[in-house]
Protein backbone atom coordinates (compact mmCIF):
# COMPACT_ATOMS: atom_id res chain seq x y z
CA UNK A 1 0.00 0.00 0.00
CA UNK A 2 1.40 3.32 -0.91
CA UNK A 3 2.09 5.45 1.90
CA UNK A 4 0.87 9.35 1.88
CA UNK A 5 4.24 11.87 1.28
CA UNK A 6 5.34 14.08 4.04
CA UNK A 7 8.19 15.28 1.79
CA UNK A 8 8.16 16.92 -1.98
CA UNK A 9 11.23 17.09 -4.23
CA UNK A 10 12.33 20.96 -3.79
CA UNK A 11 11.34 21.55 -7.60
CA UNK A 12 7.83 20.54 -6.61
CA UNK A 13 8.02 22.94 -3.59
CA UNK A 14 9.09 25.63 -4.65
CA UNK A 15 6.61 25.94 -7.28
CA UNK A 16 3.81 25.17 -4.41
CA UNK A 17 5.07 28.20 -2.44
CA UNK A 18 5.40 30.06 -5.88
CA UNK A 19 1.74 29.31 -6.84
CA UNK A 20 0.68 30.67 -3.65
CA UNK A 21 2.30 33.68 -3.90
CA UNK A 22 1.42 34.51 -6.87
CA UNK A 23 -2.26 33.80 -6.56
CA UNK A 24 -2.26 36.44 -3.85
CA UNK A 25 0.22 38.68 -5.62
CA UNK A 26 -2.10 39.37 -8.68
CA UNK A 27 -5.66 39.73 -8.52
CA UNK A 28 -5.78 37.74 -12.52
CA UNK A 29 -4.69 34.32 -12.91
CA UNK A 30 -5.26 32.59 -16.39
CA UNK A 31 -4.53 29.76 -17.95
CA UNK A 32 -3.47 28.45 -21.25
CA UNK A 33 -3.32 24.98 -22.92
CA UNK A 34 0.00 24.30 -24.28
CA UNK A 35 -0.99 21.03 -26.73
CA UNK A 36 -0.53 22.73 -29.94
CA UNK A 37 2.25 26.11 -28.78
CA UNK A 38 5.54 26.09 -29.60
CA UNK A 39 7.81 26.97 -27.26
CA UNK A 40 9.40 30.00 -29.56
CA UNK A 41 5.96 31.63 -29.28
CA UNK A 42 5.99 31.53 -25.38
CA UNK A 43 9.56 32.59 -24.90
CA UNK A 44 8.46 35.56 -27.38
CA UNK A 45 5.58 36.58 -25.34
CA UNK A 46 8.32 36.35 -22.24
CA UNK A 47 10.20 39.11 -23.95
CA UNK A 48 7.08 40.93 -25.03
CA UNK A 49 5.06 41.03 -22.29
CA UNK A 50 7.98 41.16 -19.25
CA UNK A 51 7.12 43.36 -16.26
CA UNK A 52 3.43 42.92 -17.48
CA UNK A 53 2.46 39.08 -17.25
CA UNK A 54 4.01 35.95 -15.19
CA UNK A 55 4.11 32.96 -17.46
CA UNK A 56 4.45 29.79 -14.95
CA UNK A 57 5.20 26.14 -16.00
CA UNK A 58 3.04 23.67 -13.70
CA UNK A 59 2.64 20.42 -12.51
CA UNK A 60 -1.33 19.93 -12.31
CA UNK A 61 -1.41 18.42 -9.39
CA UNK A 62 1.00 20.29 -7.15
CA UNK A 63 -1.40 23.07 -8.74
CA UNK A 64 -4.29 22.01 -7.07
CA UNK A 65 -3.25 21.16 -4.06
CA UNK A 66 -1.76 24.61 -3.89
CA UNK A 67 -4.66 26.38 -5.02
CA UNK A 68 -6.89 24.07 -3.17
CA UNK A 69 -5.04 25.04 0.30
CA UNK A 70 -5.55 28.95 -0.52
CA UNK A 71 -9.51 28.45 -1.07
CA UNK A 72 -9.75 31.68 -3.35
CA UNK A 73 -13.00 32.86 -4.68
CA UNK A 74 -13.67 31.83 -8.45
CA UNK A 75 -9.86 29.38 -8.20
CA UNK A 76 -12.69 26.69 -8.89
CA UNK A 77 -12.86 27.57 -12.22
CA UNK A 78 -8.79 27.21 -13.00
CA UNK A 79 -8.24 23.82 -11.21
CA UNK A 80 -11.48 22.14 -13.39
CA UNK A 81 -9.79 22.92 -16.39
CA UNK A 82 -6.43 21.53 -15.12
CA UNK A 83 -5.81 18.66 -18.00
CA UNK A 84 -3.20 17.98 -20.00
CA UNK A 85 -0.55 20.23 -20.71
CA UNK A 86 -1.44 23.60 -18.88
CA UNK A 87 0.70 26.82 -18.25
CA UNK A 88 -0.85 29.50 -15.79
CA UNK A 89 -0.50 33.50 -16.20
CA UNK A 90 -0.84 35.75 -13.81
CA UNK A 91 -1.06 39.45 -14.08
CA UNK A 92 -2.71 42.63 -12.76
CA UNK A 93 -3.81 43.85 -16.09
CA UNK A 94 -7.79 42.27 -17.36
CA UNK A 95 -7.78 39.14 -18.91
CA UNK A 96 -9.88 40.15 -21.62
CA UNK A 97 -7.17 42.71 -22.38
CA UNK A 98 -4.37 40.05 -21.95
CA UNK A 99 -5.81 38.12 -23.94
CA UNK A 100 -5.81 40.55 -26.93
CA UNK A 101 -2.71 41.38 -26.57
CA UNK A 102 -1.53 37.73 -26.83
CA UNK A 103 -3.85 37.26 -29.53
CA UNK A 104 -1.95 40.28 -31.55
CA UNK A 105 0.98 38.74 -30.59
CA UNK A 106 1.38 36.19 -33.58
CA UNK A 107 4.67 34.80 -34.20
CA UNK A 108 5.27 32.60 -37.77
CA UNK A 109 6.10 29.30 -36.53
CA UNK A 110 7.76 26.21 -38.50
CA UNK A 111 4.91 24.13 -39.99
CA UNK A 112 4.44 20.21 -38.94
CA UNK A 113 2.47 17.39 -41.07
CA UNK A 114 -1.51 18.37 -41.45
CA UNK A 115 -0.77 22.04 -40.58
CA UNK A 116 -3.00 24.80 -42.28
CA UNK A 117 -0.93 27.09 -44.42
CA UNK A 118 -1.56 30.48 -43.32
CA UNK A 119 0.09 32.30 -46.35
CA UNK A 120 1.21 31.50 -49.57
CA UNK A 121 4.25 29.24 -49.11
CA UNK A 122 6.31 30.96 -52.10
CA UNK A 123 10.06 29.10 -52.17
CA UNK A 124 12.39 32.02 -54.20
CA UNK A 125 14.36 31.31 -56.42
CA UNK A 126 18.18 30.61 -54.54
CA UNK A 127 20.94 28.56 -53.01
CA UNK A 128 20.00 26.74 -50.72
CA UNK A 129 23.01 25.82 -49.60
CA UNK A 130 22.12 22.29 -49.36
CA UNK A 131 24.26 19.66 -50.52
CA UNK A 132 22.98 17.48 -53.35
CA UNK A 133 21.36 13.86 -52.22
CA UNK A 134 18.01 12.87 -50.41
CA UNK A 135 16.83 16.39 -50.47
CA UNK A 136 16.93 16.49 -54.49
CA UNK A 137 13.86 14.05 -54.32
CA UNK A 138 12.27 16.09 -51.36
CA UNK A 139 12.27 18.89 -53.93
CA UNK A 140 10.95 17.12 -56.99
CA UNK A 141 8.17 15.48 -54.97
CA UNK A 142 6.81 19.01 -53.71
CA UNK A 143 7.48 20.00 -57.22
CA UNK A 144 10.09 22.59 -57.04
CA UNK A 145 12.62 22.44 -60.05
CA UNK A 146 16.17 22.64 -58.80
CA UNK A 147 19.33 22.62 -60.34
CA UNK A 148 22.94 21.62 -59.02
CA UNK A 149 25.51 24.08 -59.14
CA UNK A 150 28.87 24.93 -56.89
CA UNK A 151 28.34 21.83 -55.54
CA UNK A 152 25.06 22.37 -54.07
CA UNK A 153 20.91 22.22 -54.63
CA UNK A 154 19.66 26.08 -56.06
CA UNK A 155 15.82 26.58 -56.84
CA UNK A 156 15.92 27.05 -60.24
CA UNK A 157 12.86 29.28 -59.94
CA UNK A 158 10.22 30.85 -57.57
CA UNK A 159 7.67 28.30 -56.97
CA UNK A 160 4.60 28.04 -54.76
CA UNK A 161 4.29 24.43 -53.06
CA UNK A 162 1.09 25.10 -51.38
CA UNK A 163 -1.39 28.03 -50.71
CA UNK A 164 -2.83 29.71 -48.15
CA UNK A 165 -5.46 27.08 -46.79
CA UNK A 166 -3.94 24.03 -48.01
CA UNK A 167 -2.48 21.34 -45.78
CA UNK A 168 0.77 20.67 -45.56
CA UNK A 169 2.07 17.49 -45.58
CA UNK A 170 5.02 15.72 -43.34
CA UNK A 171 7.44 15.62 -46.23
CA UNK A 172 6.76 19.27 -47.12
CA UNK A 173 6.45 20.17 -43.36
CA UNK A 174 9.90 18.93 -43.64
CA UNK A 175 11.71 20.61 -46.50
CA UNK A 176 10.44 24.16 -45.25
CA UNK A 177 12.24 23.77 -41.39
CA UNK A 178 15.36 22.81 -43.74
CA UNK A 179 15.11 26.17 -45.78
CA UNK A 180 14.33 28.02 -42.30
CA UNK A 181 10.75 29.26 -43.94
CA UNK A 182 7.65 29.64 -41.14
CA UNK A 183 4.11 29.34 -42.77
CA UNK A 184 1.85 28.39 -39.91
CA UNK A 185 0.76 32.21 -38.02
CA UNK A 186 0.80 31.02 -34.25
CA UNK A 187 -1.26 32.56 -31.85
CA UNK A 188 -1.97 31.92 -27.91
CA UNK A 189 -5.59 32.60 -26.10
CA UNK A 190 -6.47 32.08 -22.19
CA UNK A 191 -8.63 29.10 -22.13
CA UNK A 192 -9.56 30.15 -18.67
CA UNK A 193 -9.07 32.94 -16.38
CA UNK A 194 -10.23 34.07 -12.69
CA UNK A 195 -10.41 38.04 -11.90
CA UNK A 196 -11.24 39.26 -8.49
CA UNK A 197 -13.03 36.00 -7.90
CA UNK A 198 -14.85 36.07 -10.92
CA UNK A 199 -14.24 33.40 -13.59
CA UNK A 200 -14.21 33.88 -17.11
CA UNK A 201 -14.86 30.63 -19.76
CA UNK A 202 -12.70 30.77 -22.74
CA UNK A 203 -15.84 31.89 -24.98
CA UNK A 204 -16.78 35.23 -22.73
CA UNK A 205 -12.65 36.43 -23.07
CA UNK A 206 -13.38 36.68 -26.55
CA UNK A 207 -14.22 40.21 -27.15
CA UNK A 208 -14.77 41.57 -31.09
CA UNK A 209 -13.20 44.73 -30.97
CA UNK A 210 -15.34 46.43 -33.99
CA UNK A 211 -18.66 44.92 -33.02
CA UNK A 212 -17.77 46.37 -29.41
CA UNK A 213 -16.53 49.78 -30.48
CA UNK A 214 -19.40 50.32 -32.11
CA UNK A 215 -21.91 48.97 -29.38
CA UNK A 216 -20.15 51.93 -27.17
CA UNK A 217 -20.54 54.28 -29.88
CA UNK A 218 -24.05 53.40 -30.20
CA UNK A 219 -24.74 53.82 -26.36
CA UNK A 220 -22.37 57.10 -26.20
CA UNK A 221 -24.81 58.32 -28.78
CA UNK A 222 -28.17 57.40 -27.21
CA UNK A 223 -27.15 58.74 -23.81
CA UNK A 224 -26.44 62.26 -25.02
CA UNK A 225 -29.66 62.30 -26.80
CA UNK A 226 -31.05 61.27 -23.61
CA UNK A 227 -29.40 63.76 -21.41
CA UNK A 228 -30.52 66.56 -23.97
CA UNK A 229 -34.29 65.67 -24.15
CA UNK A 230 -34.14 65.77 -20.34
CA UNK A 231 -32.26 68.87 -20.13
CA UNK A 232 -29.46 67.09 -18.49
CA UNK A 233 -26.81 69.57 -18.73
CA UNK A 234 -23.25 68.56 -19.22
CA UNK A 235 -20.10 69.51 -20.33
CA UNK A 236 -20.51 67.38 -23.51
CA UNK A 237 -24.60 68.56 -23.61
CA UNK A 238 -24.75 72.10 -22.88
CA UNK A 239 -24.73 72.90 -26.39
CA UNK A 240 -27.10 71.01 -27.89
CA UNK A 241 -29.30 71.83 -25.16
CA UNK A 242 -28.89 75.78 -25.73
CA UNK A 243 -29.61 75.09 -29.16
CA UNK A 244 -32.70 72.96 -29.11
CA UNK A 245 -34.29 75.55 -26.82
CA UNK A 246 -33.25 78.56 -28.49
CA UNK A 247 -34.65 76.73 -31.79
CA UNK A 248 -37.85 75.72 -29.59
CA UNK A 249 -37.88 79.49 -28.46
CA UNK A 250 -37.80 80.59 -31.90
CA UNK A 251 -40.30 78.37 -32.85
CA UNK A 252 -42.82 79.40 -30.28
CA UNK A 253 -42.35 83.00 -31.13
CA UNK A 254 -43.31 82.63 -34.50
CA UNK A 255 -46.32 80.40 -34.27
CA UNK A 256 -47.32 83.12 -31.51
CA UNK A 257 -46.48 86.30 -33.69
CA UNK A 258 -44.26 87.71 -30.84
CA UNK A 259 -42.04 90.13 -32.71
CA UNK A 260 -38.30 90.59 -32.28
CA UNK A 261 -35.39 90.94 -34.85
CA UNK A 262 -34.66 87.27 -35.02
CA UNK A 263 -38.44 86.45 -35.91
CA UNK A 264 -39.65 89.59 -37.86
CA UNK A 265 -38.76 88.75 -41.28
CA UNK A 266 -40.27 84.71 -40.39
CA UNK A 267 -43.35 86.41 -38.83
CA UNK A 268 -43.84 88.64 -41.61
CA UNK A 269 -43.68 86.04 -44.43
CA UNK A 270 -46.06 83.55 -42.85
CA UNK A 271 -48.40 86.09 -42.57
CA UNK A 272 -47.68 87.11 -46.27
CA UNK A 273 -48.44 83.50 -47.37
CA UNK A 274 -51.46 82.98 -44.85
CA UNK A 275 -52.97 86.47 -46.72
CA UNK A 276 -51.80 85.16 -50.32
CA UNK A 277 -53.99 81.38 -48.81
CA UNK A 278 -56.80 83.47 -48.04
CA UNK A 279 -56.98 85.49 -51.37
CA UNK A 280 -56.94 82.40 -53.22
CA UNK A 281 -59.57 80.50 -51.52
CA UNK A 282 -62.07 83.76 -52.21
CA UNK A 283 -61.66 84.47 -55.15
CA UNK A 284 -60.43 87.76 -53.86
CA UNK A 285 -58.82 90.75 -56.44
CA UNK A 286 -56.79 93.59 -55.32
CA UNK A 287 -57.75 96.94 -56.81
Amino acid sequence: MRENRTTYPEKKARMYSNIQEMSTKYNSMALIRLEKVRASQILELKKKLKGEVEFVSIKNRVVIHALEKLALPGVKDIIRELTGQCMLLFSNMSPFRLNLLLAKNKTMVSARGGDVASIDVVIAARNTGIAPGPMLTEFKDAGIPTKIDQGTIWIAKDTTPAKKGDVIDEKLASMLGKLDIKPIEASISLYTAVQDGIGYTQEELVIDLDVTSGMIATAHQEALNLAVEAGYATVDTIQAILAKAATSARSVSIESGYMTDETRNDILGKAHNQALSVIKDTDYTPN
